[in-house]
Order: C-alpha cells, then sequence, then structure tokens
C-alpha cells in the first residue's frame, strides 16, 4: 500500500500522479454530467418541435410546461426490470449497449466548446473523431447479433452498412476542411476561422458549403437519424437492433444515439461555422465564446428535429444509392478541386492558412 501510494504522488509530474489525477476526473465527470443533463431537455425540445409540426402540444404534464418529462422517462427505464432472452448471449448482449454509451461519450473529450476549454487537446482529434464514430457499428451489431433474433439481426445488418457507406462520405468532407485549415486539431480549426479579423464570412461554409450540406444529410445517416432511420424502422423490422432490449439497456442505446447526434452538431459548428467564434467580429460578442458555441450546436439540432418531423423516410435502396452514387463522387471531386485550388493559387492558400501567423 505505501508503494502505491508513492507510486501515486511520484512524477511524472512535479505535484504526482495523485494532483494530476484527482482534477482530470472531476473535469470527465463534470463534462459527462453536463452532457447528460443537456441530452434531457434536447430530448424534450426534439419532441416538443415533433409535436408542433404535427399540431400537437407534446410533453406537458410532468413538471412545469413538461419540462421534467425526459428525468421521468429517465426513472421509468431504470427500475423497470432488465429481460434478457433465454436464448441470447449474456455477456454480449449486456455489452452491446455499454460499448454504444460509452463510446458515444467518450467522443465529447477532444471536442472544444471555447478557447483551452477542451478535455484533450490532441493534435490528431480529427482522427480519434473518426475512429470512435468508426467503432460505433459495433455495439449495433453485437446488440443485433446476441439477442438470437431475426429481426435484430437484420437491423444490425443494415444499421452497419448505413453508417459505413456514410463514414465514407463524411472522413472526405474533412479532408476538404484539413486542406484549408492544414492541421488535425480541432481548437486550430475553430481559430482558422477567425483568420483576417474573425466574422462569418471567414468560416468554412461559405468555400465548402457544398461539404457542408453533404456532411450534414450524411451525419444523419451515420446517427440513424429520420429520414434514414432504416435500422429501426418498425414497419418493416418490429424495432429493429434493439427490438429485445428493455429497461436500462435499451435507455443505453437511446442516450447513446442521442449523444452521437449532439457530437454531429458540435462538428458541423467546428468544422463549418467558426466554432465558439462570434459571427460579428466585435470584442464584447467575443467574451462569451461558450454561448455561441451552444447556441450554433443548438440550432443544427432544431434542423436535426425539423428534417425528423417533415422529411418522408426513404426506401433502402434509394439511402444506398444517395451514399455511393452521389455523395461518394461529389466528395472526392471537391477533394481533388480544393487540393488543385491551394496548389494553383499560393495566395489563396496563405490567405486560409494566415491564422497560423
Amino acid at each position: 500500500m505505501e508503494q502505491f501510494w508513492t507510486f501515486l504522488t511520484s512524477r511524472p509530474t512535479d505535484q504526482g500522479w495523485l494532483w494530476w489525477l484527482v482534477p482530470t476526473t472531476l473535469q470527465a465527470l463534470a463534462l459527462i454530467v453536463a452532457l447528460l443533463l443537456a441530452q434531457a431537455f434536447l430530448m424534450y425540445f426534439d419532441r416538443k418541435v415533433w409535436a408542433a409540426v404535427q399540431m400537437r402540444k407534446g410533453p406537458n404534464v410532468v413538471g412545469p410546461f413538461g419540462l421534467l418529462q425526459s428525468f421521468a422517462d429517465l426513472f421509468k427505464f431504470v427500475f423497470k426490470e432488465i429481460v434478457i432472452p433465454a436464448g441470447a448471449n449474456k455477456a454480449l448482449f449486456l455489452l452491446a449497449p455499454i460499448i454504444t454509451f460509452v463510446l458515444a461519450l467518450v467522443g465529447w473529450a477532444v471536442i472544444p466548446v471555447g478557447p483551452g476549454m477542451v478535455g484533450a487537446d490532441i493534435n490528431v482529434g480529427i482522427l480519434y473523431l473518426f475512429a470512435i464514430s468508426s467503432l460505433g457499428v459495433y455495439g449495433i451489431i453485437i446488440g443485433g447479433w446476441a439477442s438470437n433474433s431475426k429481426y435484430p439481426f437484420l437491423g444490425s445488418l443494415r444499421s452497419a452498412a448505413q453508417m459505413v457507406s456514410y463514414e465514407v462520405s463524411i472522413g472526405f468532407v474533412i479532408i476538404t476542411v484539413l486542406l484549408l485549415v492544414g492541421s488535425l486539431n480541432l481548437s486550430d480549426i475553430v481559430n482558422s476561422q477567425a483568420r483576417a479579423g474573425g466574422g462569418f464570412w471567414n468560416w468554412n461554409f461559405i468555400p465548402l458549403f457544398p461539404m457542408f450540406v453533404v456532411f450534414f444529410i450524411s451525419a444523419l445517416a451515420e446517427t440513424n437519424r429520420p429520414p434514414f432511420d432504416l435500422p429501426e424502422a418498425e414497419s418493416e423490422l418490429v424495432a429493429g437492433y434493439q427490438v429485445e432490449y428493455s429497461s436500462t439497456l435499451f435507455l443505453m442505446f437511446m442516450i447513446g444515439e442521442l449523444a452521437n447526434i449532439v457530437l454531429m452538431c458540435a462538428m458541423l459548428t467546428l468544422l463549418f461555422f467558426g466554432g465558439w467564434h462570434s459571427p460579428i467580429p466585435w470584442a464584447p460578442l467575443e467574451t462569451i465564446p461558450v454561448f455561441w458555441f451552444m447556441l450554433k450546436t443548438f440550432f443544427f439540432f432544431f434542423m436535426f428535429a425539423m428534417v425528423k418531423a417533415i422529411v418522408p423516410r426513404y426506401r433502402y435502396d434509394q439511402l444506398m444509392r444517395i451514399g455511393w452514387k452521389i455523395f461518394l463522387p461529389l466528395s472526392l471531386v471537391w477533394v481533388l478541386l480544393v487540393a488543385g485550388v491551394m496548389l494553383a493559387f499560393p495566395d489563396l492558400a496563405a490567405y486560409f492558412q494566415s491564422w497560423r501567423l
């Protein structure tokens, strides 16, 4: 025990391991708690938007204006009995929602919400996020297979094909952003959009507007969001890969899916809409960076909610055709176009990367 305590309170830092571990753990817990609380109210907002489009009231009973409905749903799921099918692989059945839940949360470790306000400001933040999003499909595949039922299995296969297909387009879209910025660090990508004094006219969505549209639609498909929720198409597959899940396990799948949706909204904010920077380069507005980041992320979540409410569901062949025959060629062409322009016009390339100076 004495040797263990010596290890904690010794190098690699002058203060010791313990003094590094405690604040880092508290920071991670604060981020997770804030994210889960935000998701509770975003779920409420999502249901309200959907209800408003359909001329309904939506949640309006639990708490003032129904604000506590998400917390009531949480308690309902937590206190329900966990039912595991007799023929299921119990270990994998329990592991699948945990994988989805954990991977959805750890992706937020590299998301900067303000200058210096990031859990891990690593130089390969984009690669980290791409790796985490790629691993997320394993939770769905394992959940569908471990249920030992044909309907969840078919839903998980659909989801795997869908997520892999649209990850390709998302990857090429991100490459176009990296070609402009010249860095894999998310904070650098945000700061690059404040070049030449800042302002929304320096944000990446202007020179890369087609790629912004491709990323937005691909994010809907990547997160199984309507109108691309084919893995959960109730009319065809009962309820998709999670049909055999109940109680807390089902809740973990849903929290993971919602966390991925909010993560994609944050990525749209960081890559194309200036992150925490104000749309108008006025010094007093730049003093509230977290507000701008939250406002932009909330705006994109509202757009996701509106798409869910007003766009009809696509057929699966239409979904695959859009991903492979439209988005993939378009993103490839834009990668070549951006790379060619950056090489042919050194002055323009210097302007986009003037943030380094």
